[in-house]
């Protein structure tokens, strides 16, 4: 599938769209806690996974990833980290709180891709950057509360995973190695599935939970994380950690509407300010690609 920038772009705000669900939909789970939470979803994903993949690729993807080279294995581990610390962190804290969390990534993000693989990071991503973390920083101040710092620990580990993970992606590319990295999705669930099933028994969850569970290992897991691989051979690190910030508006929204988890006026402020950065990013991106 060939991608241009502009496609690129909307379809990685498609992908926050899908990666936002995550919240409101654990709020209405019966029984299944922690762990087991995880578990079943990375389970889920693993089955999609197994279908998706060779639809599109044929069977030849699983002897892509038996014969895998570093780059795969060392984003499918990435992966799983970010599975796994995400599920656990909703069931510590809130979903803003988590989200809010996970905005540090374009900040790790961008040192990342600057130290390992020399990106020139462009002024206006820079300033974007700032005027993003300016309303992140604002959130996240109203949102870390007592008793709450465990679950933001947690989550703390999502965005750092995904700034690896990515600047893998882009050094890959950058080396000119034909790596189909999509199969490392696939790695990531089957790791996270197999290390949380025993932290996981007995498990408890009743039909409606793994029926919410299943429908969040394809459509909020296997599909965007494997569209998601597919923009970073097109997008820069920093620039598709922007765009994956839209995942901390959706994500509370959906959690305000569909769990009453009403966010802060601050965090509203604080999200127009990631928005409009966004927005003003894109926008020049876009004017100088023109001239």
């Amino acid at each position: 599938m060939k991608l241009t920038h502009t496609k690129a772009v909307f379809l990685m705000v498609a992908v926050t769209m899908m990666w936002s669900i995550a919240g409101v939909i654990t709020r209405h789970l019966e029984h299944a806690r922690s762990f087991e939470i995880t578990f079943w979803r990375s389970f889920f994903t693993v089955a999609s996974l197994l279908v998706i993949l060779p639809f599109f690729q044929g069977r030849e993807v699983f002897a892509r990833i038996r014969n895998g080279n570093t780059a795969l294995w060392v984003s499918g581990v990435c992966w799983s980290v970010m599975f796994t610390a995400f599920m656990i962190a909703l069931t510590l804290t809130s979903v803003a709180n988590v989200l809010v969390t996970m905005s540090v990534g374009p900040f790790l993000t961008a040192l990342l891709a600057r130290v390992f693989i020399g990106h020139r990071i462009p002024m206006r991503t820079w300033m974007a950057i700032i005027v993003a973390g300016g309303g992140i920083a604002y959130m996240y101040a109203a949102q870390v509360s007592g008793g709450q710092i465990a679950g933001t620990l947690v989550a703390l580990c999502v965005p750092l995973a995904g700034a690896i993970n990515w600047t893998v992606v882009q050094r890959a590319n950058a080396r000119g190695q034909n790596v189909d990295l999509v199969p490392s999705v696939l790695v990531g669930a089957v790791i996270s599935t197999l290390a949380t099933l025993p932290l996981a028994m007995p498990l408890q969850a009743s039909a409606h939970d793994i029926g919410l569970l299943a429908l969040l290992g394809l459509v909020q897991l296997a599909i965007p994380c494997a569209l998601s691989v597919m923009c970073a051979r097109v997008l820069k690190a920093p620039e598709i950690a922007l765009l994956a910030l839209l995942e901390v508006i959706f994500g509370i929204l959906l959690a305000w509407v569909g769990a009453d988890e009403v966010p802060s006026q601050t965090v509203l402020a604080g999200g127009a300010l990631v928005m409009g950065a966004l927005v003003i990013n894109e926008m020049l991106s876009w004017r100088a690609r023109a001239s």
